[in-house]
């Protein structure tokens, strides 16, 4: 039995069955066309069942001691290991994902996986003075209780890994909604190898559903403390307004418009490297992809040049096939949009250097330059395999120009001179920049998160903690407090 047989369904208090909603999730390969699963949505009444499993689980999942929780994601690594290549064989009949794109993602999802074995011992308390010298403070770290955790399609193992792990190892319960395109993959997956690692009934909860059918019951169900989402702005910006209705705190890791800025003194043909990766990578479907390529007009022609020579070498096909380096858009809709989008472009006057056509979801690269400084593509996020060359003449401009957009992830600095490129990267307005490297980057102990409209708060390491945990106050008077009345 594959995956998408075994796992089409509603994972809530430790069991699987099917939602009660009104209409079927059909989930298909989106290279082929293949029905992988058709999934009955849930309901509202499942949405109340999955967090009050979880309310219910979580007094005694925060209370065990830390040391015998971080067994179960020990547990939850080595089934990954062990099931490496059915979990490739999912990624990319679901998502798409090439070879490399599943290594990756199989690779992180790892990392993440063990720094949230370290997490579980990091929830640290602290003794604060008193002015009052019979007084003891202490101050405490305990789990937020429930977390909501909303994931997207691109990468949708690792994305819903990386707030379930941290959040479970601290203590906490969760209530996960995978997208609708990657529900498996995104959903249960996840359910599945931590009921395999031995995590008990009601901790974990996946619910397979949609807006359409729900509304924001997700988010304001009573129970939950924080929503973690991570996707599009335009959804973020909702998920914070009604959070915030409701008195609880988001995290929200959402769209990028990087750019990856060449400086007149970089070496042209590992910045080629690094700029084609960080666009083509996973098709350009990730929020760090280097949207804009911006290049000192001195080294301009040459640099272009061995872009797109290197951009019409990319195979496009198959994902399935290790020599694929583009596979197929989440869905035909996507692909459209991405024509769509070209389309326009050179209508306004840009010149198209390669020009991608599309069959179906598969979408050929294209390689557009000579773009109005007022070109609306300049501004929005890509979600497609289009590049976008810039020139810039001095480093004052290159700086102007990558931050003339709403969104602030990540970037990059090409340069010769590395303290030059950290001084250019402290003037970008993004919550993550690499001198010398791509814009594609995420490790677990360093804080991840945007600025604008890229999000609110950060993931990984210490922030962690920050995000899944809250501070109780416990004073202890060891005299007799002398009251005014």
């Amino acid at each position: 039995m594959s995956y998408f047989e075994e796992l089409a369904f509603q994972y809530i208090d430790g069991e699987w069955r099917s939602g009660t909603g009104s209409w079927d999730i059909v989930d298909f390969n989106p290279y082929n066309g293949e029905k992988l699963a058709s999934i009955t949505v849930a309901g509202v009444a499942e949405i109340d069942q999955a967090y009050r499993a979880a309310e219910r689980a979580q007094p005694a999942w925060g209370a065990t001691n830390p040391y015998r929780r971080r067994l179960v994601f020990e547990r939850a690594l080595r089934i990954i290991d062990d099931r490496e290549a059915s979990l490739t064989a999912a990624i990319t009949a679901e998502c798409g994902g090439t070879a490399l794109k599943a290594a990756f993602e199989l690779h992180l999802v790892r990392e993440f996986l063990r720094e949230a074995i370290h997490l579980a011992l990091r929830a640290e308390g602290r003794i604060l003075p008193s002015p009052d010298d019979t007084k003891e403070n202490r101050l405490y770290r305990v789990p937020v209780g429930v977390v909501g955790v909303i994931s997207p399609f691109n990468f949708p193992f690792l994305l819903s890994l990386k707030s379930v792990a941290p959040a479970l190892a601290l203590g906490n319960t969760v209530v996960l909604k995978p997208h609708q395109n990657t529900p498996i993959c995104g959903g249960g997956l996840v359910a599945k190898v931590f009921e395999e690692a031995g995590l008990p009934a009601g901790v974990l909860n996946v619910v397979v559903t949609d807006i359409a059918e729900i509304g924001d019951a997700l988010i304001e169900h009573p129970v939950p403390k924080v929503i973690s989402f991570t996707g599009s702005d335009k959804v973020g910006r909702h998920v914070a307004t009604v959070a915030a209705g409701h008195f609880k705190r988001t995290i929200l890791e959402l769209g990028g418009n990087s750019a990856l800025i060449v400086l007149e003194d970089a070496d042209l043909d590992y910045a080629v490297d690094a700029a084609v990766f960080s666009r083509f990578i996973h098709q350009g479907q990730v929020c760090m992809a280097a949207n804009r390529v911006l290049v000192d007009r001195s080294v301009e022609q040459e640099f272009t040049e061995k872009f797109v020579a290197k951009v019409r070498s990319l195979k496009v096909g198959d994902p399935g096939d290790p020599a694929t380096h583009i596979g197929p858009l989440i869905h035909a809709g996507q692909a459209e949009a991405i024509g769509a989008l070209v389309e326009q472009a050179v209508a306004d006057g840009a010149t198209a250097l390669v020009r991608g056509g599309a069959e179906g979801t598969l979408v050929s690269p294209s390689v557009l330059t000579g773009l109005k400084a007022d070109a609306a593509i300049l501004g929005q996020e890509i979600f497609g395999p289009v590049a976008l060359i810039i020139p810039f003449d001095g480093e004052e401009e290159a700086i102007r120009l990558a931050n003339a957009t709403p969104y602030g992830l990540s970037g990059a600095v090409h340069t010769g001179d590395v303290e030059r490129g950290v001084r250019v990267a402290k003037r970008i307005d993004s919550g993550m920049i690499h001198v010398n490297d791509g814009t594609v980057h995420d490790e677990p102990i360093v804080p991840f998160g945007g600025e604008k409209a890229s999000g609110v708060g950060r993931l990984n390491g210490d922030a962690m903690v920050d995000a899944f945990t809250t501070t109780k106050w416990i004073s202890i008077q060891h005299g007799r407090t002398r009251f005014p009345f």
